[in-house]
């Protein structure tokens, strides 16, 4: 495995990116879901807005980062509640 750089941060974010996935296919499996229509006017279901909330969560990072610098406590912040407002409101 020495062809990657594998830290403790990198391995707790897929074990997260994993976990998130498996919550997601259980909540898919107990819980049917129905699409709904939120603010941009589109069907999207959990796994849609997931998929929402981590690709902007990846630009916001990028964005803190160039802007910011490395700590990147404020960025996981931001993204906590950009996640939050696309589950509530997308």
């Amino acid at each position: 495995m020495a062809w990657m750089a594998w830290t403790w941060p990198t391995a707790a974010f897929f074990v997260t990116i994993a976990a998130l996935l498996l919550l997601m296919t259980a909540l898919a499996v107990l819980r049917p879901e129905t699409p709904r229509v939120g603010i941009l006017r589109i069907e999207t279901t959990r796994g849609d807005r997931l998929f929402i909330s981590l690709l902007g969560s990846a630009f916001l990072c990028l964005l803190w980062l160039g802007l910011m610098g490395p700590p990147l406590w404020g960025a996981l912040a931001l993204c906590l509640i950009y996640a939050a407002a696309v589950f509530r409101w997308v």
